[in-house]
């Protein structure tokens, strides 16, 4: 044809082309590959001197132009090559590799179609294709991709275990045995080595999600020589033996694994439930065995901490009296800062808390009258050791060392255990809110040891939670000043100073830790995805009502979410090249249910807040709300927007020509990225807040249907749009999730109130309504 004859090149550039698409083995572009981008473009060049209109030879040159970040020019390369070569699969597979990078996959996926359909056995095409296809998470057409690409080339492994992932990821795991167990054949004779123990492991979940236990862990016991994971295989082999209610053998499968490691809580978890003792309702007796199980393992490992400490959420009474005050004596002795977050989970019932406090409270008094715990020790005795080491030169030939042991008659505790018993009682005062308290508490800790960090963050924070932000957010520098080292703290720093609405403060002490070289300490924490402060900044701005900034900040986050999904792209050819397949599985799943983390949330919450409150009421300068606003401070809020807006150009102006030249010879490239809206006015110009704001809850309802928060911002949008059936559905599930919620009976009320101010035409929609509202009552 036509087409094919201005494709055919003289063997001269044919031999240029070749190099620049390398062929035999078949890979991807070489020079693309090893990103030889110039050379590559030279290459190209050469070839369209004489021959311009050669569609491929553009194409590529439009990929090295993509990849020298000339986007736009690689594009108009890369379709003007399609046009002087429609029916060229190089051509429509480069375009596809300009999608792609570009995140843009539905059109890559467009791309790749048209090149199978000019060329259906290109293995490079096939093998881009799937990854693509598992991106997008086309699981079936992935199906068919894999099996193609292990039909045209059987010896390949990777092959095959794509094959098997594709058939699991749809859930039809018969399959994806089946074509291991034929993979696996060939393997049979090799040596044992990390990939082949990964590929039987793998096998082996495959076993286990199709249901069959009592295979899975026949399986197991047939694979175990060639296992070199052997910690994971034994907790396999326990977590059968349990759902098969083998109890002997998995009792001894525990035990064995708690012994390897008594600190593992799943193992003594696990060892609870082989007795059948983990459920909440426990007799007296199968308390008293289970308490027994933690005191033989304390027994056994003395310094199992998990021993210690999961009895406590089971005892009572004077049992859990007993085990507290060993195991809070204990930490306080050691020092331990984490104890009272260790401790707080057991505040959920009301007489542990109680105990606890008495405890506490106890060693308090004792402490600061007799120096003990408790006053009895001072009554029974205890023997005492203490050992002085005395070093000294004899003669400087010889090290002679000697040591005095003296024997005392009390137990005197360290001057700490005081220290460490405040910091934990101002904890517990704060968390019963009891404000002033917890303030005079931590005071006298700080009173008696002035340069603990810990103390003034703890005074910090329960300043913020009596509500004085300004006074939480100075105590709070106070210790960062005291460890300007520590980046934690510098953070918790900031963190409060965001919180009182000072950006500019904390921005400027965080810059203490970011790059010198980055355009300031928000870019350089925005390139690391730094989500707790671009959710902070965004919650300020919007209290302070910016909703412009606040919604740049929330959209900010969404798209790290999106990085954070798009950089799984290149596992998928990772994983299967190095058979880590069983962590691969579980990443994909995780990515699935991605937006479901409580940052992804806050962020919607925010979002969502931002755009209903735009749907609601006129905006002014940055998206403030001027409807309650005097003339005076509309004219001020205007004035600083306008300078924030002034200061934001003249950070992001480019430099002159001079200095470009000045600096390119150096090669050191010190143009900062320029922000075209530091105000987020874009967002403020949306003709329908509502639809913006339900594309933050659609991700919400496929992976978070669980999350009271969906279906509360659900409602706020549905009812706003007078959707009134979503507005009950989303009504009817935040009351399933949680009816003691107050903003759930707020909108049962609001949606009444809309109900009867516009009631349905419909009279079955009128029946519908009615009948679950009286459900909900």
């Amino acid at each position: 044809s036509e087409m094919n004859a201005k494709r055919e090149l003289p063997a001269k550039e044919n031999a240029i082309f070749k190099n620049i698409l390398l062929t035999k083995p078949i890979q991807s572009q070489r020079n693309y590959e090893h990103k030889q981008y110039k050379k590559g473009l030279k290459l190209a060049d050469t070839i369209l001197k004489k021959f311009p209109e050669h569609g491929e030879t553009l194409a590529m040159k439009g990929l090295f132009l993509n990849n020298l970040e000339k986007k736009e020019e690689g594009y108009e390369f890369v379709k003007k090559g399609l046009r002087f070569d429609l029916t060229s699969h190089i051509c429509w597979h480069v375009f596809g590799l300009l999608y792609r990078s570009d995140k843009n996959y539905e059109e890559a996926a467009k791309c790749y179609t048209h090149a199978l359909k000019y060329n259906k056995s290109d293995m490079q095409i096939l093998r881009d294709f799937a990854l693509l296809q598992t991106q997008m998470r086309h699981y079936d057409a992935l199906i068919e991709t894999r099996t193609q690409l292990l039909q045209a080339k059987p010896t390949n492994p990777p092959f095959w275990i794509g094959v098997a992932l594709a058939y699991q990821l749809v859930g039809k795991y018969d399959i994806a045995i089946q074509v291991l167990e034929a993979h696996e054949s060939a393997l049979r004779e090799q040596s044992v080595n990390f990939e082949q123990s990964e590929l039987l492991m793998y096998h082996n979940s495959l076993v286990e999600e199709s249901g069959d236990i009592e295979k899975a862990l026949e399986h197991l016991e047939t694979i175990e020589p060639k296992v070199c994971d052997k910690r994971a295989w034994k907790v396999k082999k326990a977590e059968f033996l349990l759902k098969l209610n083998r109890s002997e053998e998995a009792e001894t499968a525990y035990r064995l694994l708690i012994s390897e490691n008594p600190d593992n809580y799943s193992y003594i978890k696990g060892l609870i439930a082989v007795k059948g003792l983990n459920s909440d309702n426990l007799t007296s007796d199968q308390q008293s065995a289970m308490l027994k199980i933690f005191d033989d393992i304390q027994s056994d490992f003395p310094r199992s901490t998990a021993a210690r400490n999961l009895p406590l959420n089971y005892a009572s009474g004077d049992n859990f009296r007993n085990r507290a005050d060993a195991y809070l004596q204990g930490a306080l002795r050691k020092g331990v800062p984490s104890l009272f977050v260790d401790i707080k989970r057991l505040y959920s019932d009301s007489e542990k808390e109680k105990i606890v406090e008495e405890l506490v409270t106890g060693y308090e008094v004792s402490l600061e009258k007799t120096g003990h715990f408790n006053e009895e020790q001072d009554e029974k005795g205890a023997y005492h050791l203490r050992v002085y080491w005395l070093d000294f030169f004899y003669l400087s030939v010889f090290l002679t060392r000697y040591f005095c042991i003296f024997f005392t008659t009390t137990v005197v505790e360290p001057p700490t255990a005081y220290l460490w018993t405040l910091y934990f009682l101002a904890q517990h005062y704060d968390k019963q809110r009891k404000t002033e308290l917890a303030l005079k508490t931590i005071d006298r800790a700080i009173e008696h040891t002035p340069t603990l960090v810990e103390l003034y963050m703890t005074k910090g924070r329960i300043l913020k939670h009596g509500g004085d932000l300004e006074a939480a957010a100075r105590v709070m520098n106070e210790a960062r000043e005291m460890d300007l080292q520590d980046r934690f703290i510098n953070s918790k720093s900031a963190k409060y100073y965001i919180r009182n609405d000072k950006i500019e403060e904390a921005e400027s002490i965080l810059g203490l830790f970011t790059r010198p070289d980055a355009a300031s300490p928000l870019q350089d924490l925005t390139d690391m995805q730094c989500m707790w402060l671009t959710l902070e900044e965004g919650d300020s701005y919007l209290r302070q009502g910016q909703k412009g900034k606040a919604l740049k900040r929330y959209h900010t986050v969404d798209k790290f979410f999106s990085d954070i999904f798009d950089d799984q792209f290149d596992f998928h050819t990772y994983c299967l090249r190095k058979t880590t397949l069983r962590s691969y599985v579980d990443t994909i799943r995780f990515e699935d249910n991605l937006k479901g983390s409580h940052y992804f949330i806050r962020a919607a919450v925010g979002a969502v807040k931002a755009y209903t409150s735009l749907a609601d009421k006129p905006n002014g300068a940055n998206g403030m709300d001027e409807a309650n606003m005097s003339e005076a401070d509309k004219k001020k809020a205007r004035n600083k927007a306008r300078k924030a807006e002034l200061k934001a150009q003249k950070e992001n102006k480019p430099p002159k020509k001079e200095q470009v030249k000045e600096e390119a010879p150096k090669k050191v490239d010190v143009k900062k990225p320029t922000d075209e809206d530091p105000e987020g006015e874009k967002y403020l110009k949306t003709t329908d807040p509502l639809a913006s704001a339900l594309e933050w809850v659609r991700p919400l309802e496929q992976v978070a249907p669980k999350h009271i928060q969906t279906h509360l911002l659900g409602f706020e949008i549905y009812l706003r749009k007078g959707s009134l059936l979503l507005a009950l559905k989303a009504l009817v599930q935040s009351w399933t999730i949680d009816t003691t919620n107050p903003q759930v009976a707020t909108n049962i009320a609001r949606f009444k109130e809309a109900v009867s101010a516009n009631p349905p035409a419909n009279a079955d929609v009128k029946a519908v309504i009615d009948s679950q509202l009286a459900s909900l009552a």
